[in-house]
């Protein structure tokens, strides 16, 4: 399989002025009588039942999105309607389009009562086009890999259904755009280095829980990083990655007893760590459910207990749940973000979000990508074959010029185009967390950072998007929707 996407397919709004058509008769199923602009077929939406119940039963629980009005207002829906379908939401105007669908500003019809009026993002897919360019098996991947998240950094599926050939997939607004966009209005159309180090830091802790859940993401770039109102990011886009097996491994270094044996232990060799504490487990959530059966949960202190020792000796541990043992051949992604083994065919596996991370961190600081060339064949010959450098750019400060070379010595060690020399090809995000770039970064509390910037505030947006409130009359007239979605 071969897809690739340039720079000119990135998210881009457009104006949704497209006509509407009315089912005629609301005593009937709208959803067999509905029709498209030209496109007419007889095929329905059909998801199977083991897949839909699958996916409903993993989006009911999000811990991480419990106190929020967006999906409270989902659940009391579906509490009082019994679904969630195409007919309860009101299509504001299209925010982007991609490879597989168009994503659109929606809101809910009839909110309840005592909950305010919230934005969703719709990715509207046409199962019918997608099925005849055999590319349904990647929609239909993506809509699996959202209904296993629950992170902070990564979309909430709030609900998935169906529209004649069309397939809908519910998730969250995210009004400060995306990176691409927003490093266009910086200063020399870059990041400063403690904004870009604030974004590259939630992004690895995006990848590192994609990684723990054995998904290899393959396509990140600006483009699809996107900036939620409160200013933290959200990743997006799931039809180009993998999923795979993954075992999470706690290890552990020798404890050190002295200030003399420190630079031994950075050195020692990693080793599987026996512990007082139950056998670790893979967790798929950060929160546990209170209405659950409680899973086991990993401990950030683990004592040791090693031949008499005693056992509430503390000792460096550290989770490693890198898939490494994952390969695709695939040939995707976006051509200067391309890792040199998926070029070659090779193979390749989880090593590749790194080198992808090497290249989004550059374009963060220094504007450009590191291998463009005058095409996009040129680009990938530079990719395998051109070494990396680093423009000139200035700084003020020796502190600025310190943090700049830290950036670049990470750059490098990402950017090895050899996949196995790659830093965090065998233990993944550990290796890269503890490089200098990232010192000072609390990794655990980095939601409570104010991030470097948050969007405007709701008033601010709902003004900016020209959306005009529903009448009485305009809520209780039969159900619109646009007769054409202009995907491809």
């Amino acid at each position: 399989m071969a897809t690739l996407t340039t720079r000119d397919e990135s998210l881009s709004d457009h104006d949704s002025s497209s006509s509407s058509i009315t089912v005629p008769d609301s005593s009937r199923s709208w959803m067999s009588n509905l029709s498209f602009g030209s496109r007419r077929s007889s095929i329905s939406i059909s998801s199977s039942v083991a897949d839909t119940a699958s996916i409903c039963s993993t989006a009911h629980e999000k811990p991480h999105k419990a106190n929020q009005a967006a999906w409270q207002a989902i659940k009391q829906l579906r509490r009082v309607t019994g679904r969630v379908g195409l007919d309860h939401f009101r299509l504001l105007r299209r925010l982007g389009s991609g490879d597989i669908g168009n994503v659109y500003l929606c809101q809910i019809r009839n909110p309840a009562v005592g909950l305010p009026q919230c934005f969703y993002a719709m990715k509207v897919v046409d199962k019918e086009a997608l099925a005849i360019r055999n590319k349904l098996q990647r929609a239909e991947l993506e809509k699996e890999i959202l209904g296993m998240l629950d992170h902070p950094f990564l979309p909430t599926l709030y609900a998935e259904f169906g529209a004649s050939h069309y397939s809908c997939l519910v998730t969250e607004y995210c009004p400060g755009g995306d990176l691409y966009a927003g490093r266009q209005r910086q200063p020399g159309k870059r990041f400063s280095i403690s904004s870009a180090k604030f974004y590259a830091a939630e992004t690895l802790l995006a990848l590192e829980y994609l990684h723990m859940m054995g998904i290899v993401y393959r396509d990140l770039k600006p483009e699809n990083v996107l900036v939620r109102e409160d200013g933290h990011i959200m990743l997006s886009d799931f039809d180009l990655s993998f999923k795979c097996d993954v075992v999470p491994e706690l290890l552990r270094s020798k404890p050190r007893l002295e200030a003399t044996d420190r630079q031994k232990s950075e050195t020692t060799s990693f080793t599987p760590l026996n512990f007082c504490a139950t056998p670790i487990h893979p967790v798929l959530s950060c929160f546990s459910s209170s209405n659950k059966k409680k899973k086991a949960t990993i401990t950030t202190t683990i004592r040791e207990h090693v031949d008499g020792q005693d056992c509430d000796k503390e000792v460096d541990t550290e989770l490693v749940a890198e898939p490494i043992n994952a390969r695709s051949k695939s040939f995707v992604g976006t051509h200067e973000y391309l890792a040199p083994e998926v070029i070659s065919g090779q193979g390749h596996g989880s090593a590749v979000d790194w080198w992808t991370l090497g290249v989004f961190l550059y374009e963060m600081l220094y504007g450009r990508t590191p291998f463009k060339g005058e095409n996009n064949e040129k680009t990938l010959i530079n990719i395998l074959k051109q070494p990396l450098s680093f423009p000139r750019i200035g700084v003020n400060s020796s502190k600025e010029f310190e943090e700049m070379v830290k950036a670049q010595d990470l750059i490098s060690k990402l950017l090895v185009k050899n996949p196995k020399r790659r830093i965090g090809s065998l233990k993944g995000s550990v290796e890269i967390k503890r490089h200098g770039f990232f010192k000072g970064v609390n990794w655990a509390l980095i939601r409570s950072i104010k991030p470097p910037q948050v969007p405007s505030d709701l008033c601010k947006i709902r003004s900016r998007t020209h959306i005009p409130k529903l009448s009485k009359k305009e809520r209780q007239e039969p159900y619109q929707i646009p007769c054409h979605f202009d995907y491809f």
